[in-house]
């Protein structure tokens, strides 16, 4: 029972069959239908995790722009996920979005995901743990969530058919424990259905994961929305649970359900069910006339600055790898000059690609951040090498419009356009144009280079194009679809279509006429395309000659190296872990030219680092968010200590990586190494990584004192060990001390040697110690039983072992476990 029982069921039997099916089907891109005669206002849904795009895809309705998710989970604090949920639920308000469609929980199965940086970590229980204080934060702000994407999501490639074959016990130990652990622990109001299959049924119709397990085992009293375009069948989607086929109006919802409800295909109560989760998600929200909402608005949190949240997080999660002769913190008075080299240090990489970019109202560059916090004339840059050879949307230079005309050419309306994309779904267009009457959109304006030389323009999607430089046609034709992706358009590459030699400073006018191809019978009616451009390319060789220039006349080089959004990006997985163009012999040529090389790793899962024994200092920065450059700052000159902790393996090969595999066969991908993936797999494999997991180093040092373990009197714990350390360096620091369970000698039960049981973050000044008591969950001596279907604790005499890493144990106690 929930306080909004009555007042649904009064709602519900207000609703003839059509609205109650019109209900269960977006009326567009993100939005449900309005019932005026219940009193229910349309209910709006934006994508995040990383900040609240709101309905319109553009850069002109600007967004904060949080560090990705692996970022979120470097710092391994709840507390700060549930900072940055109160953020998110603000940031909605704002744009009047009622439901978040995040968090993001999949696994790092493979290190080859490519949409890893969306998704926390390899391990449930981290993941379980961040996400939990992710969505109790968005929720405290009113905001409804939808955990993602309902289950086994964990790979890219043919994402909307691949049958993933996993054993219950996998499914259950790994892929459905950090669902399990959120709905336990935080209430979602909402799960989102995944694209793919698993064992056999598609995600929006599996019966038994959505309505026995998810609803059944778990009480879940929340609601079930498809992924956009996931729901395929009328009669299967209803029965297996799904609430919400989204977007509409074109569902399997709606008047289809309707009419397989009258033709006795549906029963009508099947249809009941799933009214009631949406009502009670949208009185849950405020959106229900009748039902106060679930969170009053004199109780909201504290309004949150973004900006400072931004920075915060994105210094935290800076991991640390290595640390050579304590190089870190740089002290400008005694090193010299700082050279920065790196595109990625000019031009910031802080968001993956796909839907989860939002747009901010600016971005903090590294070189922006570095240039603020340095005295003039102790900083110089280079760009050394260029990580891709791409063209991207129109930005820097360029001032935009967007003229809509007609068949006829008559204008319909205009906007003004940030950078030189258009991405307008459903009802997202500007005032004054239809999809029924739109036939062309002109990109039209000045580009303003800061270079001189040949710039190469060109364009993004499908449909018929003009694109003009001056009085100079570069391209007239048309580009035709060749791929199944519905949304490539949008996520696709760009295609060169000619050069124009330019001056610096002297504007010239540009121009690209699109022409709207028929969307009529899509699922969604969008306008998807871009303008794109690079700029001039120097000689590749002669860009690093300078910045190994520049490193020996400095006293300290730092070296930005990233990777782009056609590496790590919604829609497709990545096919190696090198970083891309000449990079890695970047700055191999740095370090050999300056011995005190730090190298920042701009990236949001891992990648390969050849050279890093050979530089002094490595940070692993993620996609750090619109206050990247700050941060980084913040951690180089030691205003603030990287406090980041590997969430996931990293490394040194692809190769060695035990779990590779992202591509399916014959439309089935299997999980052959079932409970093994992660730091579970090095282990069983013994092979040995770059990084472990839960590696991270600080500008202090620590000595674990103590740690006594008390065994718990039944319940969900089987006990707390509670540690003591000691900041024993000169400055003040935190450490994120980590509780792993080992399985007792001789354990027949075929599970990892040890797992993460528990974590807690504590600060200290020098000299003092710190204590944290930390739960040791009955979870992590059970298995999930498949002859038995259920939990099973296994008895025996485990170890909990404390200390800064799985690799780098401090203290040791022994934990009885039944018998």
């Amino acid at each position: 029972m929930t306080p909004y029982d009555a007042t649904v069921e009064d709602a519900l039997g207000k609703l003839d069959l059509d609205a109650k099916t019109r209900l269960l089907a977006g009326r567009n891109m993100w939005a449900l239908p309005a019932l005026p005669e219940i009193g229910l206002a349309s209910l709006v849904m934006s994508d995040g995790p990383v900040g609240v795009r709101g309905v319109r895809w553009t850069a002109d309705d600007p967004s904060v722009a949080l560090p990705s998710p692996t970022a979120l989970a470097a710092t391994w604090d709840p507390a700060l996920a549930r900072r940055t949920g109160h953020l998110l639920a603000q940031e909605a308000r704002r744009k009047g979005v009622h439901v978040l469609l995040a968090p993001t929980v999949n696994l790092h199965r493979s290190p080859l995901g490519g949409r890893h940086f969306e998704c926390y970590s390899e391990d449930p229980h981290l993941t379980g743990a961040i996400g939990t204080g992710y969505v109790t934060g968005v929720q405290e702000g009113g905001v409804g969530t939808t955990v993602k994407h309902f289950v086994a999501n964990d790979a890219e490639t043919e994402r909307f058919t691949v049958n993933n074959t996993v054993a219950p016990r996998p499914l259950r130990e790994l892929y459905l424990a950090p669902f399990e652990t959120i709905v336990k622990n935080a209430r979602p109001w909402g799960v989102m259905a995944a694209y793919n299959s698993v064992n056999g049924p598609t995600m929006t119709e599996h019966r038994h994961l959505q309505n026995e397990v998810l609803r059944g085992e778990w009480g879940f009293d929340g609601c079930i929305v498809s992924d956009w375009m996931a729901a395929r069948s009328t009669k299967g989607a209803i029965e297996g649970g799904l609430d919400i086929a989204m977007p509409g109006p074109r569902t399997v919802y709606g008047a289809a359900l309707a009419a397989a409800v009258r033709a006795g295909e549906v029963a009508e109560s099947v249809v009941d069910d799933a009214v009631r989760n949406v009502l009670r998600l949208a009185a849950r929200v405020g959106v229900l006339d009748g039902a106060p909402p679930a969170v009053a608005p004199a109780d909201l949190p504290a309004p949150v600055d973004g900006a400072a949240l931004a920075r915060e997080i994105a210094r935290r999660a800076v991991v640390l790898v290595r640390n050579e002769h304590r190089t870190l913190p740089l002290d400008p008075s005694a090193v010299g000059t700082v050279a920065l080299i790196g595109a990625a240090a000019r031009d910031a990489r802080v968001l993956g690609g796909g839907s989860a970019q939002v747009f901010p109202d600016h971005v903090v560059s590294p070189l922006d951040g570095l240039r603020a916090a340095l005295p003039e004339g102790d900083l110089t840059y280079r760009v050394g090498a260029d990580p891709s050879d791409e063209l991207a949307a129109a930005g820097h230079g360029f001032t935009l419009r967007a003229v809509c005309r007609d068949r006829a050419g008559r204008v319909l309306g205009e906007t003004s356009l940030p950078n030189g994309a258009v991405q307008w779904h459903g009802d997202d267009l500007p005032a004054g144009v239809t999809h029924e009457e739109l036939h062309t959109v002109e990109i039209t304006g000045t580009f303003t280079p800061r270079e001189s030389g040949p710039h190469c323009f060109g364009t993004k999607g499908i449909g018929g194009f003009r694109l003009t430089v001056g009085d100079r046609v570069l391209f007239d034709g048309a580009e035709v679809p060749d791929h199944a992706d519905p949304f490539e358009a949008f996520f696709g590459a760009p295609v060169e279509r000619g050069r124009a030699e330019l001056t610096a400073g002297e504007p010239v006018e540009v121009g690209l006429r699109h022409t709207v191809p028929d969307t009529s019978g899509a699922p969604v009616q969008a306008v998807g395309f871009a303008l794109a451009h690079r700029e001039p390319r120097r000689d590749a060789e002669e860009l690093i000659e300078e910045a190994v220039a520049a490193a020996r006349a400095a006293g300290t080089a730092v070296v930005v190296v990233a990777t782009t959004e056609r590496v790590e990006s919604e829609g497709f997985d990545r096919t190696d872990l090198r970083l891309p163009g000449r990079q890695d012999e970047l700055v191999r040529r740095v370090a050999a030219a300056n011995p005190r090389t730090v190298v920042v790793v701009n990236s949001g899962s891992p990648v390969e680092l050849p050279w890093r024994n050979d530089v002094a200092a490595v940070l692993l920065s993620w996609f750090p968010g619109q206050e990247a450059g700050a941060a980084l700052a913040d951690v180089l000159l030691g205003a603030a200590e990287p406090g980041g902790r590997l969430p996931t393996t990293w490394p040194a090969r692809l190769a060695d990586a035990p779990v590779t595999r992202v591509t399916p066969d014959n439309g089935e991908l299997p999980y052959e190494e079932g409970v093994f993936i992660g730091y579970r797999a090095w282990q069983k494999a013994g092979a040995e990584p770059a990084y472990c997991f839960g590696h991270g180093l600080g500008y202090t040092d620590w000595e674990y004192e103590t740690a006594t373990y008390a065994a718990a009197a039944g319940g969900a714990d089987l006990g707390t060990v509670t540690v003591r350390v000691r900041n024993t360096g000169d400055r003040p620091g935190r450490e994120v001390i980590q509780l792993y369970l080992a399985v007792p000698d001789g354990d027949t039960a075929e599970r990892p040697v040890r797992r993460l049981a528990g974590f807690a973050t504590v600060q200290a000044a020098p000299g003092e110690t710190a204590e944290a008591s930390i739960a040791v969950p009955r979870r992590a001596a059970e298995i999930w039983d498949e002859q038995a279907h259920g939990w099973r604790l296994v008895p025996g005499t485990y170890t909990a072992e404390t200390g800064r890493s799985l690799e780098d144990v401090r203290l040791r106690n022994r934990v009885q476990v039944g018998g």
